[in-house]
């Protein structure tokens, strides 16, 4: 038997890149017109974002709630699972974090956007247009077909980037426990696709530790 250290991440794979990739070719042909929905709701996101205030704050929360638990439905656990059997605790995982967003900014409204340290806000606003618009290009920039498109709202990877820059954005505090579940999947997408030799790999990792060192900056400079 070869030693443990001796293992790379490929040797934990499930799946070939093809797989994966063809993955989500059919999951978009299946749930077609839902695209023009999420597109739909990312526009909104960016709408409420600028008007600002608690009453915002429910409509993005909501918005990014139903993203994220249609993610961890019909994509993790419906989908990903026959190529993933830990997609199955992935999948438990995103809709732990919609129920947390559901909770927190619509039930309590303890979700707000306002004014916020002018770096910081740059950092939120990039990382929420890399998951709405950047991150569905990178793939057929990279050579794959546009129907294996990662998308905001269907898709993880963009969902959780883009969740990340609003999260980062929140007017009264650092939401640490909303964070925790796209940091988590940031670090967990980067090791998969970095296992697969995706020229993407590094996208998601490199987004989560910009928020994350914004959120630490933000927790450091705000009072209480």
């Amino acid at each position: 038997m070869s030693e443990w250290w001796t293992y790379t991440l490929h040797d934990f794979l499930l799946f070939s890149p093809r797989t994966y990739y063809r993955l989500f070719e059919l999951y978009n042909r299946e749930i077609w017109p839902a695209q023009v929905l999420t597109s739909g709701a990312g526009v909104a996101v960016l709408l409420a974002l600028r008007r600002g205030g608690a009453r915002a704050g429910r409509v993005i929360a909501a918005v990014l709630a139903g993203c994220w638990l249609w993610v961890a439905w019909a994509f993790h656990f419906q989908r990903y699972a026959t190529i993933n059997w830990a997609a199955t605790y992935f999948a438990a995982a995103f809709a732990i974090e919609a129920l947390a967003l559901a909770w927190t900014g619509v039930v309590r409204g303890r979700l707000a956007f306002g004014a916020v340290d002018r770096a910081v806000r740059r950092a939120g606003i990039g990382v929420l247009i890399l998951g709405l618009v950047v991150q569905p290009l990178i793939g057929p920039l990279a050579g794959r077909h546009w129907a294996q498109a990662e998308l905001f709202g269907l898709a993880p990877d963009p969902t959780a980037v883009a969740t990340l820059g609003v999260l980062l954005l929140a007017s009264d505090r650092v939401r640490w426990a909303l964070l925790a579940v796209p940091l988590l999947w940031c670090a967990v997408t980067g090791a998969t696709l970095w296992a697969m030799g995706a020229p993407d790999a590094a996208v998601a990792p490199l987004a989560a530790l910009l928020v994350l060192a914004a959120a630490i900056r933000r927790t450091r400079s705000i009072p209480g």
